[in-house]
Parts: C-alpha cells; sequence; structure tokens
C-alpha cells in the first residue's frame, strides 16, 4: 500500500525531503534556546558586564530568527508537498476508473468512488503533511528535551520517568477506543453521499411525487448516523486536554516546589535559577511532544483506512485489456457470434446471455426486439467489448473483439446508449466528442440526418446554447436526438441504437432510420427498440427472450413463425381483438 502511495508523491520528493530538514534544524535550535536561555540568567545572576549579557542575547535572537525562518520554509514546502500528493492521487483514482470496464465499475458504487476521491483523499493529505512534519518535530522534540532536561535538571528529571507513562498509558487507551470508530465511519459517509446523489440526480422525480419530506428523513438518517460515530469518538479524543493538563501541572507544581526547595536550601549548590527556568521549558516541550505524538497515531490510524479504500481504487486492474500485439484496423462492419454465453460476475447463478450464434453481414440493418430483461443490451455490448463473453467468441471484421486495441475498436463501434448522457458545455461542444475536429458544417450535417438541427435552430444562441448538467434544459427526445448525432460525427463502421430514439415520436423516428439508411448504406446498424414500427423495415429482426435468440427474420417471416413476435406486434397495433 505504501509503495502504491509513495508514486503520487512524484515531483514533489524535493518538497518532502526538504522539509523534514528544515525540521530538524528548527528542533535542534529550539531545544538549543533554553540551554543558553540557562546560561543567560546565570550570566546575569553572577554580575557579568554588559557585553556577555549583549552577545548571549544577540545570540538567542539570531537563534530564534533561525528558527522561524526554517518553520517557515518547512510550513511552505510540506503545503506544498501535501496538495501536491492530493492532486496526483485524484489524478491517479481518476485516470483508474478511466480504464475500468464495466465489471470494474460494478465493484464500486458511485458515491463511494466521490467519497474516497474527496473526504479519503483528504485525509490522507492531512496524514502526509503530518507525517513529513510533525511526526519528524514530535518524536525528535520528545528526544531532545528529554536528554537536555537530563542534563539540566538532573535527579529531578526523573519525574518524567513517573509523568510520561501515564500520559502514555492514558494516550493509548483514547487511541484504541477511537480509531475502530473512525474505520466505521467512512461506510457510513458512502452512505450520505449516495442519498445526496440519488436526491439531486432525482430532483424532478421527488417532486412530481412529493416525497421531499422521506428524502429529508432519509437524508436526516444518514446524516446522524455519521454525526453520531463522529460525536463519540470526539468525546473520548476530548479526553486528551485534561489528561494533558493534568500531567502539565503535576510536572509544574513537583518542578516548582522541588526546585524552588533546592534553590532555597543549602542542596541549591548543584541546582542554578538558569537551571530550574530551562527544566521548565523542557517540561513543555516533552510533554507537548506526547500530546502531538498521540494526535499524530488518531490521523495515521484513521488516513490508514482512507489509504486502503483509495489503494482498492489505484490497484483495480481492468478485466478489459489489449493483447500484446493489437489490431489496429478494423476491416468491416460484419459481426459474429459463436457459441456466446455471458453472466455479469462469476457469483452471477445464471447467464444473462445462453448459446447465442448470430451472423450479421457489414452494412446489413439488423433490429432486436424483446421484453423487459431478455438481455438485447448485454448482447450488443459485447460487440465493442464493455463486457467480454464469459464462454465463445465475438469477432468484428472477421477478428475476435479481444485481438483488437480497445480505441480502434471502439472509434468503429458507435453506441448511442439507452441512458443519454450529455455533459456540461455548448452544443457543439458535446457533439464534438463525436469527432473533436469536426467543422461547423459536418456538426449541422449530423444533426440534420438525426433530426436534432430542427430544434437546435430554434434556440436564440442556436449550436452554441448551453447545455446543463445532464442535459437538464432539453427534453428526452432532445437529448437522444444529439446523442445520436455525436455517435453519426464518429462515421462508425457500426452502429448501435439501443432504444435510442424511444422519447421521440414516430414521424421522427422514421425520418431518422431513413436518413440513415440512405446516408451510411455501408455501415452495419442495430437498432435495439420496444416498437415494432422502428424495426420492422430492418433487413433482419432478432428476437430475444430470456438470454437467448427465439427467431431471426424479416418482418414478414417471423409474422409467419414467431409467437412471441407476432403478439407484440398484434398488442401495440390493436389488431389481437
Amino acid at each position: 500500500m505504501i509503495k502504491i502511495l509513495a508514486k503520487s508523491v512524484g515531483e514533489y520528493k524535493k518538497h518532502s525531503i526538504i522539509t523534514p530538514i528544515l525540521i530538524i534544524f528548527e528542533v535542534i535550535i529550539e531545544c538549543i534556546i533554553p540551554f543558553l536561555t540557562a546560561t543567560l540568567v546565570n550570566e546575569i545572576k553572577s554580575g557579568s558586564d554588559l557585553r556577555t549579557i549583549t552577545k548571549y542575547g544577540i545570540l538567542l535572537i539570531i537563534l530564534a530568527f533561525m528558527s522561524l525562518l526554517c518553520g517557515a520554509i518547512a510550513g511552505n514546502t510540506s503545503a506544498t508537498a501535501a496538495c501536491g500528493f492530493a492532486k496526483n492521487l485524484r489524478k491517479e483514482m481518476f485516470y483508474s476508473i478511466q480504464n475500468y470496464s464495466f465489471e470494474n465499475i460494478d465493484k464500486f458504487q458511485t458515491s463511494s468512488l466521490i467519497t474516497r476521491m474527496t473526504t479519503d483523499v483528504m485525509n490522507v493529505q492531512n496524514a502526509f503533511l503530518m507525517i513529513i512534519r510533525t511526526a519528524i518535530r514530535a518524536p525528535l522534540m520528545l528526544i531532545f528535551a528529554f536528554v537536555m532536561a537530563f542534563v539540566m535538571g538532573g535527579r529531578m528529571a526523573w519525574i518524567f520517568l513517573v509523568v510520561v507513562p501515564i500520559l502514555a498509558t492514558g494516550l493509548g487507551i483514547v487511541i484504541s477506543k477511537t480509531v475502530p470508530l473512525f474505520r466505521k465511519v467512512f461506510k457510513k459517509y458512502d452512505a450520505l453521499n449516495k442519498s445526496i446523489q440519488e436526491n439531486i440526480k432525482g430532483m424532478r422525480v421527488v417532486k412530481s411525487f412529493v416525497r421531499e419530506e422521506y428524502e429529508q428523513k432519509k437524508f436526516e438518517a444518514a446524516a446522524e448516523d455519521v454525526c453520531a460515530d463522529f460525536t463519540r469518538a470526539e468525546r473520548i479524543l476530548a479526553l486528551n486536554g485534561p489528561l494533558m493538563q493534568f500531567c502539565i501541572y503535576t510536572v509544574m507544581i513537583f518542578v516548582l516546589s522541588f526546585g524552588s526547595y533546592t534553590i532555597i536550601t543549602s542542596l541549591g549548590l548543584d541546582f542554578n535559577i538558569g537551571q530550574f527556568s530551562a527544566i521548565l521549558t523542557y517540561s513543555f516541550m516533552i510533554l507537548s511532544s506526547l500530546m502531538m505524538v498521540s494526535m499524530i497515531f488518531v490521523m495515521i490510524t484513521m488516513a490508514g483506512e482512507s489509504a486502503k479504500r483509495i489503494v482498492e481504487v489505484i490497484s483495480e486492474k481492468s478485466t478489459l485489456t489489449n493483447p500484446e500485439n493489437p489490431v489496429y484496423t478494423v476491416k468491416d462492419g460484419s459481426i459474429t457470434f459463436e457459441n456466446v454465453s455471458f453472466k455479469y460476475s462469476e457469483k452471477a447463478e445464471r447467464m444473462a446471455l445462453e448459446n447465442i450464434n448470430l451472423n450479421i453481414k457489414s452494412g446489413e440493418t439488423i433490429g432486436i426486439i424483446g421484453g423487459t430483461g431478455s438481455s438485447k443490451s448485454t448482447l450488443v455490448q459485447l460487440i465493442p467489448r464493455l463486457y467480454d463473453a464469459t464462454v465463445g467468441v465475438v469477432k468484428v471484421g472477421g477478428i475476435d473483439v479481444k485481438n483488437y486495441d480497445l480505441d480502434s475498436l471502439r472509434n468503429q463501434v458507435a453506441v448511442v446508449l439507452q441512458k443519454n448522457t450529455l455533459f456540461s458545455g455548448t452544443i457543439k461542444e458535446n457533439l464534438r466528442w463525436g469527432n473533436k475536429e469536426a467543422t461547423d458544417e459536418e456538426l449541422i450535417e449530423a444533426c440534420k440526418l438525426a433530426c436534432a438541427d430542427e430544434f437546435i435552430s430554434r434556440f436564440p444562441d442556436g449550436y452554441d446554447t448551453y447545455v446543463e448538467q445532464g442535459g437538464a434544459n432539453l427534453s428526452g427526445g432532445q437529448k437522444q436526438r444529439l446523442c445520436i448525432a455525436r455517435a453519426l460525427l464518429k462515421k462508425p463502421k457500426i452502429l448501435i441504437l439501443d432504444d435510442s430514439t424511444s422519447a421521440v415520436d414516430t414521424r421522427t423516428d422514421a425520418k431518422i432510420r431513413k436518413a440513415l439508411r440512405e446516408y451510411m448504406p455501408e455501415t452495419t446498424k442495430i437498432i435495439i427498440a420496444q416498437r415494432i414500427a422502428s424495426v420492422q423495415d430492418a433487413d433482419r429482426i432478432i428476437v430475444m427472450d430470456g438470454g437467448t435468440i427465439n427467431g431471426i427474420g424479416t418482418h414478414k417471416q417471423l409474422m409467419a413463425e414467431n409467437d412471441i413476435y407476432r403478439e407484440v406486434y398484434y398488442s401495440q397495433n390493436k389488431a389481437g381483438e
């Protein structure tokens, strides 16, 4: 895990190395200052001249300035290193997610990925900042101050050997109680983000069904759950303060009482006022360092859980990879399924597709129809390798899809999925996802073929109209037509329309199909639809049922031979009566 995270330090290694070095100098200087202060006090007490006192004063000012300078530079370099580390972590996670197959994505909830890229990265960033700064400073300060306390205080310093174990034991108990609570809270963060995500994404549905109160209660329950765990952890963690104060005041009482007594009585021969002031300073250094060490352990332990969640995302390897010597050219749009069966995960009890054998010639128009859950979408998702067949072979252009370079294959297979996704930006920017080099004339031509130009031209800003997040300012039919136009700009050898005209009227649907036949006769077109009218003029129609092919043929053949197709046709045309 450490090795994977360390890669994200990247170009910030220099800052990450400089910071501890500066901290070491800062600690050494801070431990020297009380020693020199004690010497100065003794010089003043012994009646030294102004020149000697001034020399010590200037030296102390220089050391204080050097300590301040080291601390300031270390603060700057540590902040740069920590923020850069977090930036690289997010980049690594995002790049990993971009390379995921659908199978990989199915393992993580969207809300969980968001939590990992925000809250978890922030925890690791804070821990990294603490590691290169406070985690260096606190132990060194503890050791150096301990040594100096014994040098300056002699037998009086033994008080630390009594107080330190008490403080360490108390802090150990606090840490052991809080760590499990912090571990639990991250999963609850996922649930909280899921509630927010679903509510915002489905705001129209929530309002149309007047379910605001229900959603508020659901969110409140998730927020209360997170709050309860954090409150329990913070209550326990708050015991650090009183425990620390108890130890500090215990040491102060002992040092002040015993030190004063030692100085006033004859024991003062081996203990002076300078040593007395130094031992007080080192007392604070030791105890505050212990406090910082305890906080470091809590932060690192909490961040350790976040780090595991981050590494899970980065280490997840895509189930779809390029072969060693990939094929970069797709010859044509022919498609072959040879004894193909598929299930979404190894744990799945049944196949989503079973024993599929199919041959589609390049340039054919194929319709696919079937009931909900008949695996129509699953069938076509195997063509661009959004998933890999569990059993059997899928070929495009006569070559197994697993032998193609993924980008080359997907650039020649344009898929317009059921869920139409548009991104924030102008219509032009969304269309150029299909071809970033497309001219304005090509954009207009593709939109005319998809029957999108007719509504775009009515917008005041035309093709420069801004599309809100998720296409919120467009209707379902408008989004579908823009997505079809975007796919056409790829000029693919295979075009798959997965129920992507369901939100348009039958007249517009017919116009789109006619344009596709005339504009791209050599492109293989696969149209998944619920309406018979959308596929009945296809060269062949595939009837899916329960993950298997129930029938293949023209509209006329299926009306004569296939019960399922005939039943759907009659139900849609009210001819069954």
